[in-house]
């Protein structure tokens, strides 16, 4: 298949348009046009993941972490990034990467730590916002139906773990075409009332041109009418960090035990025990502290993440207890999320985990 087709595929699961400002998800390096058939995941991309991917053949590297942040002016191959640029380059790899635009995702990194702590009624820590749009359009009775059936299957009309959500009511509309128009229905230049339904739907704003396309490809009118309106709603599903509860409470050195042996975290730090038992659970994989507020305001009684500086720990006493349990460690099942959905769309494309010890933390 072509490079753009997993491509496609990717964004139309994990949207790129869900990423912060400052990153740069998506393809990094490559032609979209490229026939591929095999590619190496991988939570970072480094100098030796790349010689890895060049001695089996990999087409593509799909990382978590994006190989460019910034932007680069020249490649002159004096840093490490614009040597590995070039190399794979030469060796004709693409590079693809799903970064914050996964943190967010209903199933995405933190998401998979609490699946793998075993966590019950699991939601967003810090929701989305800003991300949702209501698409109001008006359609004769008699084709109402294929209108939001087009509608759904462009992906509007989600709300939360339901799907085809919307809501109708009868009216009465009217319209009168010019010279140059030619109505589906009445003649043009005469007043035509008609008897139309008001649907109603909500969507994500990254789908806004998709859905807007099915609209008027379904819609019968020559020129169809619709109206688009900002949501103040936060998502119920997607956002940064997570929150769940544990099967039964534990206490924090037992918490503490729990977290190293699941994440494999060697050297965990965390701050001065509560003394209270750990029940509720805030989670964000990788550099989490700005969440700490959100996570004390959720009632957790831990919150696990990493990069978290010293006054941070300070200001969290006896509120919750806080633990950093590695960046690496806690998002380094970001590279299981990418597998499953790959392959549970392309069956027979040749996937592999990369086997680069990439966790530039050593610790003695």
């Amino acid at each position: 298949m072509k490079l753009k087709e997993l491509i496609a595929y990717l964004d139309s699961e994990v949207p790129v348009r869900l990423q912060e400002q400052y990153d740069n998800a998506g393809l990094q390096i490559g032609n979209p046009e490229k026939e591929i058939s095999s590619a190496l995941i991988s939570l970072d991309v480094t100098e030796d993941v790349v010689r890895e991917a060049i001695s089996h053949g990999s087409d593509v590297i799909i990382s978590h972490h994006p190989l460019i942040f910034s932007g680069i002016k020249n490649l002159t191959e004096t840093t490490p990034v614009e040597k590995m640029i070039t190399t794979l380059i030469r060796n004709d790899i693409a590079v693809y990467s799903s970064h914050t635009n996964l943190d967010v995702h209903k199933n995405g990194v933190s998401r998979k730590m609490a699946e793998k702590l075993g966590l019950l009624s699991v939601k967003p820590l810090s929701p989305l916002r800003d991300r949702l749009l209501k698409l109001v359009t008006f359609v004769p009775g008699s084709h109402i139906d294929p209108v939001r059936k087009a509608v759904f299957e462009a992906g509007a009309g989600v709300i939360g773990n339901y799907d085809w959500c919307g809501f109708t009511v009868s009216g009465s509309g009217s319209f009168r075409g010019g010279e140059d128009t030619s109505p589906f229905v009445g003649e043009k230049g005469e007043i035509h009332p008609e008897n139309e339904i008001r649907f109603e739907t909500i969507m994500f704003s990254h789908l806004k041109n998709r859905v807007i396309k099915a609209l008027v490809e379904a819609h019968p009118y020559e020129e169809v009418a619709y109206d688009i309106y900002p949501l103040q709603n936060e998502t119920i599903m997607e956002g940064m960090g997570c929150t769940g509860e544990l099967k039964e409470p534990l206490d924090e050195l037992s918490f503490l035990k729990l977290i190293g042996s699941v994440f494999g975290s060697k050297n965990i730090r965390y701050s001065t025990p509560t003394g209270r038992p750990v029940r509720k659970v805030a989670l964000c994989g990788g550099s989490g502290s700005s969440l700490v507020p959100d996570a004390i305001a959720s009632g957790a009684g831990a919150f696990v993440t990493a990069d978290i500086k010293y006054h941070t720990f300070r200001d969290a006493e006896k509120r919750i207890l806080l633990i950093d349990a590695g960046h690496f460690e806690t998002e380094k099942f970001a590279t299981e999320i990418l597998y499953d959905l790959i392959i549970k769309k392309f069956p027979k494309f040749a996937l592999r985990f990369s086997q680069t010890n990439i966790n530039p933390v050593n610790y003695l």
